[in-house]
């Protein structure tokens, strides 16, 4: 009976150091999960806001003077609908070109019968260190015939040695017996890469993806050194910084409105709000998708390991 009642006493306090721990970091949990959603959820209501009103503070999570203006007058501005094109198209072709290049080399430099495999290893190591700086590679952009094209968006970021020893890393964790496997079945090199190792890479390669679409979805300073006069070849962040810059100088790129009338109602500090948004929201719906292959890939190493 005794030894009965000790072992109920442990089982007890056993399980109050359970549902304490449990407390602890629900706790944490919960004020790390506001923490991280206040930010943006104040930024989506001060764009949301008036912008007179915004200016006398103590806006939260929630508008307090509701209103659209600060959306239209950022959608009021002219080349923005051709930027948003041209943005979606460089951000999906560039990183499935992205994802297929390093992918390949990757590939390349993981097998062992690849006698070049260190060389190529060292000189993509050697380009993380060393790099030729703005002027020479704008001028190998011009001798490329590349300025005023789409391909400067897509051809010069295809290969990242990151990317590459990212992939060629999750690669070298594949046991080679699937690769000699389906050499015996009769597969050759491009069999085995397409049917083998990339099924086995999609947790890496959507981390890769994900970098390289919030990378091209990003940029603007490449549209503002080699397009900048293409108004056809704009981008979406190239045209929402002309945007900002326009809230606080020039007048002329506004379609039938008046800036005086147009100031009076915004603010700089609306519009990069409102700015962020859009720029934001886009990647916050694709990344749900892809949260499944990151996942999978630390479900993998926990197994590997």
């Amino acid at each position: 009976m005794a030894s009965q009642t000790v072992n109920r006493k442990l089982m007890t306090s056993s399980s109050w150091v359970d549902r304490s721990f449990d407390v602890i970091v629900y706790v944490l949990l919960a004020v790390i999960t506001i923490s991280t959603l206040y930010p943006f959820l104040n930024v989506l209501a001060i764009s949301l806001n008036d912008s007179t009103d915004s200016v006398r503070g103590g806006i939260t999570i929630y508008p307090r003077a509701f209103t659209w203006k600060n959306y239209e007058t950022i959608f009021a501005f002219e080349g923005l609908l051709t930027g948003l094109k041209i943005s979606v198209l460089r951000t999906v072709i560039g990183t499935l070109l992205g994802l297929v290049a390093s992918s390949m080399l990757a590939f390349t430099v993981s097998r062992v019968e690849f006698q070049g495999r260190r060389f190529v290893s060292m000189y993509l190591a050697l380009t993380m260190y060393v790099s030729g700086g703005l002027i020479p590679v704008y001028i190998l952009i011009r001798d490329l015939n590349m300025l005023g094209t789409f391909a400067v968006y897509v051809l010069p970021g295809m290969v990242s040695a990151f990317n590459v020893f990212i992939i060629r890393s999750f690669i070298d964790g594949i046991p080679y017996a699937l690769q000699e496997s389906a050499k015996l079945d009769g597969a050759n090199d491009w069999t085995i890469y397409w049917r083998v190792i990339l099924p086995l890479t999609k947790p890496a390669l959507a981390t890769i993806g994900l970098f390289l679409a919030v990378g091209q979805w990003n940029s603007w300073f490449d549209t503002y050194l080699y397009n900048g006069m293409a108004d056809h070849l704009t981008t979406l962040q190239y045209e929402l910084m002309k945007v900002l810059q326009s809230t606080t100088t020039n007048t002329d790129n506004f379609r039938g409105q008046n800036m005086t009338e147009v100031m009076r109602q915004i603010s700089p500090e609306s519009v990069r709000m409102a700015i962020t948004i859009v720029v934001t929201m886009p990647i916050l719906v694709v990344y749900p998708f892809l949260q499944r292959y990151f996942v999978q890939g630390f479900t993998l190493g926990a197994v590997k390991s």
